[in-house]
């Protein structure tokens, strides 16, 4: 009897998750034959579910809000972007039965603003909007596009401040609240707050998006979410969701359990076109 290898994505909600989608076009299209499915699995549940996954013949796990956390800390090794991160987005099964822990966020948005949507990083002014996991992901990548400056700013400023003054060691960061953004223009505005699943908004002055600046939303929506209207508001350049990071990012874990790395722009493609119908 053959055994299909299993993968799966562990999250809490999960029923929007297009990574099921995903993987399966990956796997037609790089002649891969597995399984990927979506699992809603609260917090408590996480350590045991994961464990039950990998001792059924599980080989590789994706990790959404809010289990990336307890995927890091579950992780037997981890990656050095995934330690920066301090949260894993991606679990792989090891020839020695350990588990790999790693983050493929930031890989995801640094291909999908650059490769896909032809941006520029070097020298540019860069806000971040939270200071959570998300954000930790993608500091790193960016300061090795060679923008100019980031800044990253959150409603609990010393957990911005603090942030900042850990990752200081790559380049120019500063933390601080939203109130003080109105004296600053960024060419770059990067939503990595979770509340576009809320339909909120950060509290963001109107007068800070650089001429012909980008608004990038790491969150993904079948409508455009708050902040993506807030940046077509503002007159930036472009306004994006994270769907073209999502891809991303799953093709690099697809790479990283099976070896292969799938083409992302037909997928791409036609995420977008089954959205706009």
């Amino acid at each position: 009897m053959t055994v299909i290898d299993r993968y799966a994505v562990f999250g809490n909600p999960i029923k929007h998750s297009k990574s099921p989608r995903i993987h399966k076009l990956f796997a037609e299209q790089t002649g891969q034959t597995l399984v990927y499915e979506a699992q809603e699995v609260p917090t408590e549940q996480f350590s045991s579910a994961v464990k039950t996954f990998f001792a059924d013949d599980g080989k590789g796990l994706n990790c959404t809000i809010p289990l990336k956390e307890l995927a890091w800390a579950f992780a037997d090794h981890k990656t050095e972007r995934a330690q920066l991160a301090k949260a894993v987005n991606t679990l792989a099964l090891q020839a020695d039965g350990s588990i790999l822990g790693d983050n493929t966020d930031g890989v995801g948005l640094i291909t999908d603003l650059t490769n896909n949507h032809g941006i520029n990083l070097a020298d540019r002014n860069v806000l971040i909007l939270g200071a959570g996991g998300a954000t930790r992901g993608i500091i790193k990548p960016l300061r090795e596009q060679s923008v100019k400056s980031i800044v990253v700013a959150n409603r609990t400023i010393d957990k911005a401040i603090n942030l900042a003054t850990e990752f200081v060691k790559f380049g120019h960061i500063i933390g601080c609240g939203f109130e003080v953004l109105n004296k600053q223009h960024f060419d770059l505005i990067i939503n990595a707050t979770s509340t576009s699943l809320t339909g909120q908004l950060p509290p963001l002055p109107t007068n800070i998006l650089a001429e012909n600046g980008v608004c990038y939303d790491l969150a993904y929506s079948n409508e455009p979410t708050t902040f993506v209207r807030w940046g077509q508001e503002n007159n930036a350049l472009k306004s994006l969701d994270g769907l073209g990071m999502l891809v991303e990012q799953a093709a690099e874990a697809f790479f990283i359990w099976r070896g292969v790395r799938p083409l992302t722009e037909p997928v791409i493609k036609q995420l977008n076109d089954e959205r706009l119908r």
